[in-house]
C-alpha cells in the first residue's frame, strides 16, 4: 500500500544550506522509490488558513518511507533544511484502492475503530 511523507513548511528561507538540501534530496529518495507529488507551490486555501507551503512524497510502502527518513544519506542532509525552515513532517500510510469512507462510518457507528476517526 502506498505511503506518503508530508511536510508543512513555514517561514521558508532560501538559505544556501536549503539550496544544497534541494540539490541532494532526490538522490536520497531513489533507493526507496520515493517521488515528489507536490513540492511547495502556492496552495489555494478554500477553508481556514495555510501559512507556508507543502511537500508530498510518495513511497511504495510505509516501510520504505521510514527507511528513507532514517537512512544515513537523508540524515546527513536533514539539518540543511531543519536549521533554516520550521515545519512539521509526517509519514502516513495511504488507503487501498477502492477505499470508501462509508465503510469507516459503519465502523465508527459500531464502535469498532478504537475511537479513532
Amino acid at each position: 500500500m502506498p505511503a506518503y511523507g508530508f511536510a508543512h513548511l513555514r517561514d521558508r528561507r532560501h538559505h544556501p544550506d536549503v539550496l544544497e538540501y534541494l540539490e541532494h534530496i532526490q538522490a536520497t529518495l531513489h533507493p526507496f522509490h520515493g517521488r515528489f507529488l507536490i513540492h511547495g507551490p502556492p496552495a489555494e486555501v478554500v477553508e481556514g488558513s495555510w501559512p507556508g507551503s507543502m511537500v508530498l512524497i510518495e513511497f511504495p510502502s510505509l516501510a520504505e518511507a521510514r527507511a528513507w527518513y532514517a537512512s544515513p544519506a537523508y540524515q546527513q542532509i536533514l539539518r540543511l533544511r531543519t536549521d533554516h525552515i520550521d515545519g512539521d513532517v509526517v509519514l502516513v500510510e495511504g488507503v487501498s484502492a477502492g477505499y470508501d469512507p462509508r465503510d469507516r462510518a459503519i465502523k465508527l457507528r459500531a464502535g469498532t475503530t478504537g475511537g479513532r476517526a
